[in-house]
C-alpha cells in the first residue's frame, strides 16, 4: 500500500501514517468486542467468515477510491472487520485442537505456518503480476478474503463456551471478564510490551517497501533486483517466518517463554539496525539478513505471546482475551508506531524534495527497539517452568 500511496497516488506521507493507523484504532476495540461475542453469543467460525466477506467487500470498493480521506474512512471500516479475524483464527485453531487432545505446543505452529505461506504467495504473486503501485491489489487481497470467508462455514463448529446459564454479575454477562487481567502485575506488563512491540512491527510494515523502492531514486541502483521486485525480496521475511514458526516448539520449551520474547525483541534492534546500513550493490547481504531476521522477530513474540496468554486465562474466556492481546499490539501499539512515526519523520526526517533521510530513520527505530529490550529484560519477572508449557495441552 505504500508504494501505490506514494509512487501512484503522491499523496502525503503524514495522511499515510493516518491510513496506516487504521489497522490500529480497529484493533483498540474490535477484537476485545469480536472476542466477547465469540465466547458468548456465536459459533467462532461463523463470525470468522462473516468477517472476512464483508472485508473482502470492503477492499474491492476501495480499490475505485480517489480522495485520500475517503480513502481513510473506507481503509477503516476494512479494518475494522479485518483485524478481529486474527486473534479468532487463534482461538477457533486452540479450541479445535483441544477438543480432539492435541498437543497445542507442537501442533499449533504446524497450523499457523500456512498463514504465513499465504502471505508470501499474496506478496509474490501482487509483485510478479506488477501490482504491488496499482489497485488491483486491493481486488486480489477482496476475491482471497471473500473465498476464505465462505470456505470458514465449512470449519469444525467452535460454540460459545461462556453463555449465561444463570445469575451473573453485569461483567460476566456482557463478557468483560478478561479485562480483570490487566489487575494482575504481570499480565497487566505483558500487555504494555505488547504495544510497545506492536509499535515496532507497525514501522517495518509502513516503510520497509517504499524503502527499498524508493533506491530506485539513484541511478546506480535503478535497475537492481531490489528495486524492481522489492516486494518479492521482502517475502523473504515470511519465508523466515516459516522456519521460526516450526522451531517456536523446541525453543519455548528449552528456553521459556520470556527468553523466546526477548530474542524475539533482540531481532528487532537487528532487523532495523541491518535496513540501516544496507543497500543494493555491497549492502544486498544485510538486506536479505534483516528479511531473514523479521522471522524471528515476528513470531517469537506473537506465537508465543498468544500462547502465553492461552496458558495463563480460563477456556471461558479465551476468546476474549486473545482479543485483549490483539487490542495491545495491533490496537494501541498499531496506533503508537503509525502516528508517532509519522509525525516524526514528515518532521525531522524528510528532506525539503520529499526524499527520506532513510539510514538515519531505520537507526532511530533500532534504538527504540533496544530501549524495549533492555525494560523487558529488567521489568517482565517469569520463571521458565516446563510444566507451563505442557499444560497447554490441558488448560
Amino acid at each position: 500500500m505504500g508504494v501505490y500511496w506514494f509512487q501512484h497516488k503522491q499523496w502525503d506521507v503524514a495522511e499515510f501514517g493516518l491510513v496506516f493507523s487504521t489497522m490500529g484504532i480497529a484493533s483498540i476495540f474490535m477484537p476485545a468486542l469480536t472476542g466477547i461475542i465469540a465466547d458468548r453469543f456465536i459459533n467462532a467460525e461463523k463470525l470468522y467468515g462473516i468477517l472476512h466477506i464483508l472485508y473482502g467487500t470492503m477492499l474491492i470498493w476501495i480499490m475505485r477510491i480517489d480522495d485520500p480521506q475517503m480513502f481513510f474512512y473506507a481503509m477503516l471500516a476494512a479494518m475494522i472487520f479485518y483485524m478481529p479475524t486474527i486473534a479468532l483464527s487463534n482461538s477457533i485453531s486452540y479450541s479445535v485442537l483441544k477438543s480432539r487432545d492435541y498437543d497445542l505446543v507442537k501442533v499449533f505452529p504446524r497450523i499457523r505456518v500456512w498463514g504465513t505461506v499465504g502471505f508470501i504467495i499474496a506478496m509474490v504473486f501482487t509483485n510478479l503480476t506488477d501490482n504491488k503501485a496499482t489497485a488491483n491489489q486491493f481486488l486480489i487481497g477482496g476475491v482471497a478474503a471473500i473465498g476464505l470467508g465462505l470456505y470458514a462455514f465449512t470449519l469444525p463448529k467452535c460454540p460459545p463456551q461462556n453463555k449465561n446459564t444463570g445469575q451473573t454479575s453485569f461483567a460476566e454477562a456482557m463478557g468483560l471478564n478478561a479485562f480483570k487481567l490487566f489487575g494482575n502485575y504481570k499480565m497487566a506488563l505483558f500487555f504494555l510490551f505488547s504495544m510497545l512491540l506492536g509499535a515496532a512491527l507497525q514501522l517495518t510494515n509502513m516503510y520497509g517497501d517504499t524503502f527499498l523502492s524508493d533506491f530506485a531514486k539513484d541511478p546506480q541502483y535503478a535497475n537492481s533486483v531490489i528495486v524492481e521486485r522489492s516486494t518479492v525480496i521482502l517475502a523473504i521475511s515470511q519465508i523466515s517466518e516459516t522456519l521460526f514458526i516450526l522451531a517456536i516448539p523446541f525453543f519455548l520449551k528449552r528456553f521459556g517463554i520470556k527468553k523466546v520474547m526477548l530474542i524475539s525483541m533482540i531481532a528487532w534492534v537487528l532487523r532495523f539496525g541491518l535496513f540501516a546500513y544496507g543497500d543494493p550493490a555491497g549492502g544486498l547481504w544485510m538486506i536479505i539478513l534483516s528479511c531473514i531476521v523479521y522471522g524471528m522477530a515476528f513470531d517469537f513474540f506473537n506465537i508465543s505471546g498468544s500462547l502465553f496468554v492461552e496458558t495463563s486465562v480460563d477456556a471461558k474466556i479465551r476468546s476474549s482475551a486473545q482479543g485483549l492481546f490483539m487490542m495491545m499490539t495491533n490496537g494501541f501499539g498499531a496506533v503508537l508506531g503509525s502516528w508517532l512515526s509519522g509525525v516524526i519523520i514528515q518532521k525531522y526526517y524528510t528532506l525539503p524534495g520529499g526524499d527520506k533521510m532513510w539510514q538515519e530513520i531505520w537507526l532511530l527505530f533500532a534504538a527504540y527497539a533496544l530501549v524495549v529490550t533492555v525494560l523487558f529484560a529488567v521489568f517482565f519477572r517469569h520463571k521458565h517452568q516446563p510444566e507451563q508449557v505442557a499444560a497447554l495441552n490441558h488448560h
